[in-house]
């Protein structure tokens, strides 16, 4: 394991919880170590109250922050010595703890505590690291992990055996330091859980988490444990998009809930996927039972959700008592499916989710593999993995949730995204919670966005071969397709219909009419899955209902577009798909209108620009994002029971009127 302090990046972090915020990124920065928000760190300082007292504190890592990422405000600063008080109790209940916690913290703004707040309070060092790594993990959930860490790491550290996190552990943590540590004493190793490292400053901390960390990474590679054989395993070239989508259906509605479902076929997790044990392999638990919650217990083997919730409901009632039934929020929904065709399939609410689920699972792959090469892979008992999975502090944490965002778990594909209505329509979608695939011919549409819920693809839609391969792309990326966002088109310059050429028109009739053909055509089979019934939005334009001289083609082209979406309102009706038009007009914001032809135009009408942008009606000035913004209400539930209905954004025309 590489040791990432640097002198020179350290001399831009003045002060003790400032080289705390240094450090603790140096461990986030490594994933074998730390994972989306695993683990935690803590250092305790002595400053000056409101009152010129010195007060003790307990600077630790707060809920919702990555190591990777973390800034000084992510650190609960705590009144250490109540928690050291805490400590001293015979009995205290973990949602009792967390209010202690939050209830002596010394700025009311900060995050809620860790969990483990306690135990770092007990530790009698300045800096306190903890990391989930993935060496420790191995070597502890094997059949004699116990004696194997003993070996390797002899007097060096304290070691405890696995009991969940909470005030027990805590308690335990402390009695074992008490009775185990010496002068000499490195680390602590807590079972099937992780390791920690503390020391008198920053530096010395995190460099003995790195020592200890190297020490079970050279034992593994010893026992040919460490680095894994390399696997060509390859999947199908026949397209899945059409079994991706049901498979997140079928997942959806078992967590009664639209999901996000994220497909890996790389060749770690195929091979996986195929691998004559994998029945034995996968079924014991989760590597750590902090995952349970990401992940859930155990991954679904094929696509058979019906059985796998039916086992899950099973699990739970031999595991749960009886009184704890009423209370408990029951999901039993897979979260991580392993698939010989698929390969590693994760399901989360949001695209975030389910890509934090996946890195998690990657790395269990691998160490479930190198243990079971070390002799035996075993993970905890089921009701070790119960009593976390529906543990106080997470159910109160689902019940807690803030309200998500209208379109959570949904998926949206607008076409033309990269600028004008179309980008207006990624950013309306991106804003209600959707995940959104985005199809430009502007190569500039791969880097609109970069984040979890966005996925930008070159595509020229009058190519049916480019069209499937980005719902393919995209079905893989999301799980499917609920919204259709029909946005692309091109407007000609003004021709009368005698100096039309055949070839303009056939041009025209490509890119507005059958391009959209092909998409609707290719996109039914996925927006039949929606979880919550498929929706399609068509932006048209005034010339439907009014068409203007020198625009032939272009209104042709659209009246056809209007046309097909009613018989297709029509057709897929009974599929519970909706399809509505807009029709925009005057959209002067896009890129369309430079200020120059905006100048030009106005002239000629004899009026100021701002004039000829409010010629209508209303008197009121139409941007694109008037037109997504309605776009995006369009596939919400005021229009749930509204199909073919044809929807003017103009500011009102006297000629449509």
């Amino acid at each position: 394991m590489k040791n990432l302090w640097n002198n020179d990046e350290a001399q831009h972090y003045s002060g003790d919880l400032a080289l705390r915020v240094y450090t603790s990124r140096l461990l986030g920065r490594d994933t074998t170590l730390v994972l989306h928000g695993g683990g935690n760190t803590s250092v305790k300082i002595t400053e000056k109250n409101i009152l010129g007292e010195n007060e003790e504190l307990l600077y630790v890592k707060g809920s919702g922050w990555d190591l990777e990422t973390i800034e000084a405000g992510g650190f609960s600063p705590v009144r250490l010595q109540h928690m050291l008080a805490l400590a001293r109790l015979d009995n205290l209940s973990d949602p009792q703890m967390v209010n202690e916690m939050v209830t002596h913290m010394t700025r009311a703004s900060a995050p809620t505590p860790s969990v483990e707040t306690i135990l770092h309070a007990t530790l009698p060092y300045k800096y306190v690291d903890h990391t989930h790594a993935d060496a420790i993990v191995t070597l502890t959930n094997t059949h004699a992990g116990l004696n194997r860490v003993k070996k390797i790491y002899g007097q060096a550290v304290v070691i405890v055996p696995y009991i969940m996190p909470g005030f027990d552990l805590a308690r335990l943590c402390a009695q074992e330091f008490a009775a185990q540590a010496h002068k000499d004493t490195l680390g602590m190793i807590l079972m099937n859980h992780g390791i920690f490292s503390f020391g008198k400053t920053a530096q010395e901390s995190y460099e003995r988490m790195i020592n200890l960390v190297t020490r079970a990474e050279l034992y593994l590679a010893r026992k040919n444990a460490w680095s894994l054989p390399t696997v060509t395993a390859t999947a199908p070239d026949t397209p899945q998009r059409q079994n991706i989508a049901q498979l997140r259906r079928d997942i959806s509605n078992a967590a009664g809930t639209p999901m996000i479902l994220c497909i890996d076929a790389d060749p770690r997790s195929l091979d996986f996927a195929r691998h004559p044990d994998v029945a034995t392999l996968s079924q014991q638990g989760p590597a750590t039972p902090d995952h349970v919650i990401r992940t859930k217990r155990l991954p679904m083997l094929g696509r058979d959700v019906a059985a796998y919730t039916a086992a899950y409901k099973n699990y739970f009632d031999t595991h749960a008592p009886a009184a704890k039934e009423p209370k408990t929020m029951l999901d039993t929904a897979p979260r991580v499916v392993l698939d010989a065709e698929l390969g590693l399939c994760t399901a989360g609410r949001t695209a975030k989710d389910a890509a934090i689920a996946k890195d998690i699972y990657q790395h269990t792959i691998e160490i479930i593999l190198r243990a079971t090469a070390l002799g035996g892979w075993q993970a905890l008992p089921a009701q070790d993995i119960f009593d976390m999975e529906y543990w106080d502090l997470e159910q109160a944490k689902l019940r807690k949730g803030n309200k998500p965002p209208l379109f959570t778990g949904e998926v949206a594909l607008v076409t033309g995204a990269a600028s004008g209505i179309g980008k207006a329509c990624v950013d309306a979608l991106l804003a209600r919670g959707a995940a959104v695939i985005g199809l430009d011919i502007n190569p500039a549409i791969t880097t609109l966005y970069q984040r979890q819920d966005f996925l930008g693809q070159v595509c020229d839609v009058t190519s049916e071969t480019q069209l499937c391969t980005a719902l393919e792309n995209g079905t893989r990326a999301f799980g499917g397709l609920d919204m259709l966002i029909l946005n692309a088109g091109i407007f000609p310059a003004s021709c009368r219909i005698e100096s039309m050429t055949s070839d303009a028109w056939r041009n025209v009739m490509n890119i507005n009419l059958d391009a959209n053909l092909a998409l609707l055509r290719e996109a039914h089979p996925l927006l039949k899955h929606a979880p919550k019934g498929g929706r399609v939005v068509i932006i048209g334009s005034k010339n439907v209902p009014a068409p203007g001289p020198g625009a032939a083609a272009y209104s042709t082209s659209k009246a056809a577009l209007n046309q097909l979406a009613r018989v297709a309102a029509l057709e897929w009706g009974k599929d519970h798909i909706r399809i509505n038009s807009l029709h925009p007009n005057a959209v002067f914001d896009t890129g369309l209108w430079s200020d120059d032809i905006l100048h030009a135009r106005a002239t000629h009408y004899g009026m100021s620009v701002d004039q000829y942008k409010r010629n209508n009606v209303l008197g009121v000035d139409v941007t694109r994002r008037d037109v997504a913004e309605l776009a995006a209400e369009m596939c919400g539930p005021l229009f749930a029971k509204t199909t073919a209905a044809q929807v003017p954004v103009d500011g009102g025309n006297e000629r449509v009127i």
